[in-house]
C-alpha cells in the first residue's frame, strides 16, 4: 500500500521543500497531506506541486494548530481518509512579534561569538508572546501542544501492530535550556516563547519514544539550520527588503566557517528527507538531526547530542497530559452549554 506522510505547515518553507523533495523520487508511491492553516496559500502549493507531479497523490487538510477545535477536528478529518499514517512531519511554527537587538547585533559582529550568534539568534532575538481564544499562549500552543494533541488524537493510527510510524518534529538550534522552566511550560513570564517551546519539543520527542516505541510509534528531533524563509525575514520586519538583499554575501561568507547556514528551504529540507528513508527503530532518540550544507553547496545530516534528560521530558509529559485532560473537560463542557 502506498504510504502516508501528513506534513504541518507544508505550504512554504522547508515543509513545502520536503514535499517536492519526496514527490522527486516517489511520485505514485506515496499520498501525501499537505495540513495548512491559511488555505489559500495551501491551494497555490498544492497546484505548484501538481503542476511538476501530474500524478502524485496531493491532498490538502485545514488545519490551525493555535486552536483546539480546529486541531481535533483535523485529526477527526484524517481518521476518516486514511487507514494508515506511516509519517507524520510537526514542523509548523511561529515566532511572533520577534524583537531584534540591534545593538546586541553589531556588539556579536565584532566578536568571536559572531558565529554562533548567526546560527542560533541566542542574545539578540526576544519575542511578544499572544493569547489563543482558547486562553492558552500563542507559541506554545501553536508549536507544541497544538502538535501534541493531534499525536494523541490519531494515536489509533500512528500505533499499529505489525508496522512503525514515525514522528518528526521540526525543532531548532534556538532551543536553549536556559529558556524553558517546568514551572512555566507555557513560558507566560518569559521573553523568549520560540526558544520554550523548541526546546520543549526536544524533551517531548524522547518521551514520546519511551511511551511509544513498543507500540511501533518513534519520534525524531530535526533542526533545519539558518533558513530564508518567511519566518526569517519576519525576524526583522521594519528592515527594508534590500537590506536582506545586502546580508546575503554575508551569510554565504559564513558558510565557509559554519556548515549549520544552510540557507535556501531545499539545502533545510535535506534532513526531513533524510529521515524519510531511515529505519526508525536505528536512530537516537537522545540526539537532534542536522540539515548542513558545506562551503562548497553540499547538503548532509548530521545527529548532534541534545541537552535533555528524561527526568525533565517525563515530567513535562505529564504536565502536558494534564493540560489535555483540563482542554478536553472544558470543551466537553461548552459543548453541552451549547448543544447545536
Amino acid at each position: 500500500m502506498n504510504k502516508v506522510i501528513l506534513v504541518t505547515g507544508a505550504n512554504s518553507g522547508i515543509g513545502l521543500a520536503l514535499c517536492e523533495r519526496l514527490l522527486s523520487v516517489d511520485t505514485e508511491g506515496l499520498q501525501l497531506c499537505l495540513a495548512c492553516r491559511n488555505m489559500r496559500r495551501a491551494e497555490a502549493a498544492h497546484s505548484a506541486l501538481l503542476t511538476s507531479h501530474p500524478k502524485a497523490q496531493v491532498a490538502l487538510l485545514q488545519v490551525d494548530t493555535s486552536s483546539i477545535s480546529s486541531v481535533i477536528s483535523a485529526a477527526q478529518e484524517v481518521k476518516k481518509r486514511y487507514d494508515r499514517l506511516d509519517y507524520l512531519y510537526l514542523n509548523a511554527g511561529i515566532m511572533p512579534n520577534p524583537r531584534f537587538d540591534v545593538n546586541a547585533f553589531f556588539k556579536g559582529l565584532f566578536s568571536r561569538n559572531v558565529i554562533t550568534m548567526f546560527a542560533t539568534g541566542e542574545g539578540i532575538l526576544t519575542q511578544q508572546d499572544g493569547v489563543t481564544p482558547d486562553g492558552l499562549q500563542e507559541v506554545f500552543m501553536t508549536n507544541l501542544f497544538g502538535h501534541f494533541l493531534f499525536v494523541r488524537e490519531l494515536e489509533p493510527m500512528l500505533c499499529r501492530a505489525g508496522r512503525t510510524s514515525q514522528l518528526v518534529w521540526t525543532s531548532s538550534s534556538n532551543a536553549h535550556r536556559s529558556a524553558f522552566s517546568l514551572e512555566d511550560i507555557q513560558h507566560k513570564k518569559g521573553t523568549q516563547p520560540y526558544s520554550s517551546s523548541k526546546y520543549a519539543s526536544d524533551l517531548l520527542s524522547l518521551t514520546l519514544n519511551t511511551h511509544y516505541n513498543k507500540q511501533g510509534l518513534y519520534s525524531s528531533v530535526i533542526c533545519p539550520g539558518f533558513v530564508m524563509t518567511n519566518l526569517t525575514y519576519n525576524i526583522l520586519p521594519s528592515f527594508p527588503a534590500f537590506l536582506w538583499t545586502l546580508f546575503t554575501p554575508i551569510f554565504w561568507l559564513i558558510r565557509m566557517f559554519t556548515n549549520t547556514f544552510t540557507l535556501t528551504p531545499y539545502n533545510g529540507a535535506e534532513v526531513l528527507f533524510w529521515l524519510f528513508k531511515q529505519k526508525p527503530e536505528s536512530l537516537d532518540p537522545y540526539a537532534k538531526y542536522h540539515s548542513l550544507t558545506s562551503g562548497l553547496g553540499n547538503n548532509y545530516t548530521q545527529p548532534r547530542k541534545m541537552d535533555i534528560d528524561l527526568e525533565t521530558s517525563e515530567s513535562l509529559y505529564e504536565k502536558l497530559l494534564q493540560l489535555e485532560r483540563e482542554v478536553r473537560k472544558k470543551l466537553k463542557d461548552e459543548q453541552k452549554e451549547s448543544p447545536l
